[in-house]
């Protein structure tokens, strides 16, 4: 019990107890338990520790440390029941969620890739990587009218991994510009991380929405930029074609063609929220009716494609909301031990340059992005932080138009970061949707040196973003201020 005493001196139990609440869930997940089970479990966990073993009534350790009481119990939890559901299932912004996740999917079974895809080849197959290049640029539109990053990574990996292959295309370069194309649709909206975000600190989706669409193409810019020197640098490594179509007004015409169809349904999306025609949770009723329409029109449309589409949209949203409601109760719990009273003192104490606090925040999400996945860190992480970031008082210019836009930016810049999450290793989960379609000759250690200079690029533009916060409030200031 003395040396019960003295640790207590350095740190206090609920300290310890929060610490111990981190790592019990990391360790579940790494045993392979699912993240909502995960959460919950640590959470009744810790409710029975801190009832049963370390109520102060019981005097079996606390008369030696101190412990600050929960203040809760496992009748308690059962009253709170509606805290816990109610505020998810009667939220009207996540209504949005269900709708662009049936949108993306709806859009992938539409074939309107695969034609931009024929088509760009033909028009950059006399570049140095353009076929790289067209692949690229099919990403940053699926981005802007999909945001299920899983299913743009399977449907680019299937279109250019065997065209990649067949041109003698290097297996990291081929790799690693398809993973990272087929992230972009977490940062440029309409992206389901954006929805969550919004709801997660209590502000405006549009405002979201706006803010990443140039960081988003920022992002793909420089992506576009690597391609175009990789391929002069290393000519070996993105070989041309041994034959081509010269590019001609007609192939210009079928790019055009192509690309009208997915433009209109951005525009449809995005125009609607920029000229304040409708909300973004109405936006994404129009976005999942257009894209349902292309199907149509495309004649890709039967009751096999509708039922299809409908499962894998109730699969993902029921996985995210389950989530949703697990982060919940292990935020309560945390709370109830101090969790973010800690953690903000612990973070507002490391630094007092408040750039130098925001800069710790993202390399403490860069360095969860290795762990665990982005849905975990936005519904944990993010909640705890958002006390932090209004303590700061950063001056960010919201043009007397944006509410909170220090926040704004602050939530942009964590989603530049937790798109890192999907390249870098073990739980980079594009990673492993794209080696599912690879062939077997292309290994997982081709596609993590592929990811590398992407990552890279990635905190460049996290860089950029940071230094230069206009980036993220000037849009949405321009058109909410109309």
């Amino acid at each position: 019990m003395e040396i019960l005493s003295i640790f207590g001196a350095v740190m206090d139990l609920n300290q310890w107890m929060v610490l111990a609440m981190f790592t019990t869930f990391i360790t579940m997940l790494f045993r392979g338990i699912p993240v909502a089970f995960a959460l919950v479990g640590v959470s009744l966990i810790f409710v029975l520790i801190g009832e049963l073993i370390l109520d102060p009534s019981r005097k079996l350790i606390t008369e030696y440390i101190e412990f600050k009481r929960t203040g809760i119990s496992y009748i308690k939890l059962f009253t709170n029941g509606g805290r816990f559901f109610g505020g998810i299932v009667k939220n009207p912004v996540l209504v949005a969620l269900p709708m662009f996740i049936f949108m993306g999917l709806m859009l992938d079974q539409s074939g309107v890739a695969q034609k931009m895809m024929r088509s760009m080849q033909v028009l950059f197959g006399a570049l140095k990587g353009g076929l790289a290049l067209s692949v690229m640029l099919i990403g940053i539109i699926l981005a802007a009218s999909t945001g299920v990053i899983g299913a743009s990574v399977v449907l680019l990996g299937v279109m250019g991994i065997p065209t990649m292959m067949a041109q003698n295309y290097g297996k990291p370069i081929a790799t690693g510009t398809i993973a990272a194309s087929g992230t972009l649709g977490i940062l440029i909206p309409p992206s389901i991380m954006l929805v969550i975000m919004s709801d997660q600190l209590a502000i405006s989706l549009g405002d979201l929405f706006m803010g990443a669409l140039f960081p988003g193409l920022l992002l793909g810019a420089l992506y576009i930029i690597f391609i175009v020197i990789y391929g002069l640098v290393r000519p070996n490594s993105m070989p041309l074609p041994e034959s081509h179509e010269p590019v001609s007004i007609a192939v210009i015409g079928q790019v055009a063609i192509s690309v009208i169809p997915p433009m209109l349904l951005i525009f449809l999306v995005l125009g609607s929220i920029f000229f304040g025609l409708a909300t973004p949770t109405e936006a994404s009723g129009l976005g999942a009716m257009g894209a349902t329409l292309l199907a149509l029109l495309t004649r890709n449309l039967n009751m096999k494609v509708i039922k299809d589409v409908a499962r894998q949209t109730l699969n993902t949203s029921g996985y995210i909301v389950g989530i949703f409601i697990a982060a919940n109760f292990f935020a309560f719990i945390l709370r109830r031990f101090g969790g973010d009273e800690i953690i903000e003192n612990l973070v507002l104490g490391t630094f007092e340059n408040p750039y130098m606090v925001i800069g710790f925040i993202l390399l403490i999400i860069f360095l969860l992005g290795f762990l665990l996945d982005w849905i975990e860190i936005t519904l944990i992480i993010m909640p705890l932080m958002l006390p932090v970031v209004l303590d700061l008082n950063i001056p960010v210019d919201g043009y007397g138009i944006v509410d909170d836009p220090s926040v704004v930016w602050f939530a942009i810049l964590v989603a530049v970061t937790l798109q890192t999450s999907f390249l870098t290793p073990p739980v980079g989960f594009a990673l492993f949707y794209l080696k599912g379609v690879c062939p077997p000759d292309i290994s997982l250690g081709h596609i993590y040196r592929g990811v590398v200079p992407f990552v890279l690029l990635q905190l460049l533009g996290l860089a950029i973003v940071f230094f230069l916060p206009e980036l993220t409030t000037w849009l949405p200031a321009k058109a909410y201020g109309n």
